[in-house]
């Protein structure tokens, strides 16, 4: 970590003290960019770790099991808190923070931003999502390379939906990407994925997920069980072969985070040289 050349990177871990194939997928992520990336990792939930901002460069904010709604009325108001000052920092200095927020961080950051309302599903949504761009979406560099519709693990018992257009617009956000079409339910799709800035940005799937990480957790007998129960035999079929199709998972756990990281470091290293002239 004393490198000086080196990008410093914080991953928050909202995993609540549970073992995690994610937080393994997300660190292979990261170790393609090493050794010009380093990396430390704060337990927020189980912990109530955060970093000191001035220290770290680009923030990975995981995903997690629960509510998002709920906290224990000490982590959540410093995690919220935490977000604010990176959002001050990037209003005040030349040199921005970059944040990928997933999941259940996702959930709370389109809450604690205002965007929209984030409700419990009818039922839990897990497996490989179809999703699908909006138009900003086809245009947004963190989806580069990927088709439309693409495909992502989402694993949910929560949704973020009736987005305020309003506040939208007036925080120049812009939403992503939306679940996939259900012409046979009525329910809204959720959102998917939302750009907060040009700096954070957020996704409601998983794009660290690898099929190694999900076959993984069918090994539980209890879990398989559960998820055949849940999608069928036939659906659940599906969902295996879709996990081995090198065009769905294993590319968008190629291609999302390491575009996160690549606008990041690139902006990073521009604007530290331009300040160095």
């Amino acid at each position: 970590m004393n490198n000086k050349k080196s990008i410093r990177m914080a991953i928050l871990d909202m995993y609540n003290g549970q073992p995690n194939q994610g937080m393994r997928c997300i660190i292979e992520i990261v170790n393609r960019f090493s050794p010009l990336v380093k990396f430390d990792i704060f337990d927020v939930r189980a912990k109530c770790e955060l970093p000191e901002i001035e220290n770290y460069d680009i923030y990975i904010s995981t995903g997690g099991p629960g509510n998002p709604l709920e906290g224990d009325g000490n982590w959540e108001v410093k995690y919220y808190h935490f977000i604010n000052e990176l959002t001050r920092w990037n209003l005040e200095n030349n040199v921005k923070k970059h944040v990928l927020f997933i999941c259940h961080s996702f959930q709370m950051a389109c809450k604690h931003f205002g965007l929209a309302e984030i409700t419990k599903r009818k039922d839990t949504s897990f497996g490989v999502m179809t999703i699908h761009k909006t138009p900003d979406g086809q245009l947004d560099p963190i989806f580069e390379g990927l088709d439309d519709p693409f495909y992502a693990i989402d694993s949910r018992d929560y949704q973020v939906v009736q987005p305020k257009l309003t506040v939208f617009k007036k925080k120049g956000a812009k939403i992503l990407s939306l679940e996939k079409i259900r012409d046979y339910v009525q329910y809204e799709r959720a959102i998917m994925a939302v750009r907060f800035s040009d700096y954070f940005v957020g996704t409601q799937f998983h794009p660290e997920a690898d099929p190694i990480s999900f076959i993984a957790h069918l090994r539980d007998k209890e879990a398989k069980s559960k998820i055949r129960n849940m999608k069928g035999k036939k659906k659940f079929r599906n969902m295996l072969e879709d996990l081995l199709d090198d065009d769905k998972i294993y590319k968008t756990n190629e291609t999302l985070i390491p575009n996160f990281l690549r606008i990041a470091i690139n902006d990073l290293m521009k604007t530290k040289k331009i300040m160095s002239n």
